[in-house]
Order: C-alpha cells, then sequence, then structure tokens
C-alpha cells in the first residue's frame, strides 16, 4: 500500500500535500480499497470555506457514500473537475490525478500524521 513521504495524513485516511499556505488535499490508496470502486464524487465549490473536521466531500463507491473530511480549515481554491467525469481516478491514482480540492489554509493544522505515523496506523488496523 502507498504512503508517500511528501505528505501528511488524517486517521480517517486523508492525505494532505502542503504547500506555503496551500494544502492539496485527497483520500489515502487505504481509503480507496477500502470504498471499492468509486462511482460518484461530491465536489465543494470553489469558494466555500471548510473548517479543519469538517466534510470537505462525498464519495460513492458501490460499496457505500462515505464523507471526506477537511485536515485544515480555510477556502477552497480549486477543485478536481475531472473527477466529476472520471471518480475512477481515485482508485486509479489516489496520490495524483485524485486529488479532490486545494484549500488556502487560515492557520497551521494540528494533528495530522506523518507517513511514518500514518503506517503505523494501517498496521494497526491490519492486526484487528
Amino acid at each position: 500500500m502507498m504512503v508517500p513521504e511528501d505528505r501528511w495524513y488524517t486517521r480517517e485516511h486523508e492525505w494532505v500535500k502542503l504547500e506555503d499556505k496551500k494544502a492539496t488535499i485527497g483520500i489515502t490508496d487505504y481509503a480507496q480499497e477500502e470504498l471499492g470502486d468509486i462511482v460518484f464524487v461530491d465536489l465543494p465549490s470553489v469558494g466555500e470555506r471548510v473548517e479543519a473536521g469538517g466534510r470537505l466531500a462525498s464519495v460513492e463507491s458501490v460499496k457505500a457514500v462515505s464523507d471526506v473530511y477537511a485536515p485544515v480549515a480555510g477556502e477552497i481554491l480549486a477543485v478536481n473537475d475531472d473527477l466529476e467525469h472520471s471518480p475512477e481516478y481515485l482508485n486509479q491514482d489516489p496520490y495524483g490525478k485524485g486529488w479532490i480540492a486545494v484549500v488556502e489554509m487560515e492557520e497551521e493544522p494540528e494533528g495530522l500524521l506523518s507517513a511514518r505515523a500514518y503506517e503505523e496506523l494501517l498496521a494497526k488496523l491490519k492486526e484487528e
């Protein structure tokens, strides 16, 4: 399972790539695997404000509908419109073509996991 070193992670299986005040957000390889084939993504709107821990988007798979939570608070600068026509990008390339949104952060994020800490979390989940 891929866990790129250049990102931060949440316990809810979102990833965040931080660049200055911008945070690109998506779901992890683990999340997409657990969801199964993704068939629809309900994206937020550019200009919308999100709270850290609040709903950012929702993802519908053949198994269920799941919320994607914002790991940071701020204003949405961009959304991945490609997901409207190709939601499978979340399954095929969760850390690349499958990004969901870019948020301009209002403050430094808290409680994010390093790649190593996230791998430890995944290891514990596999034991259960």
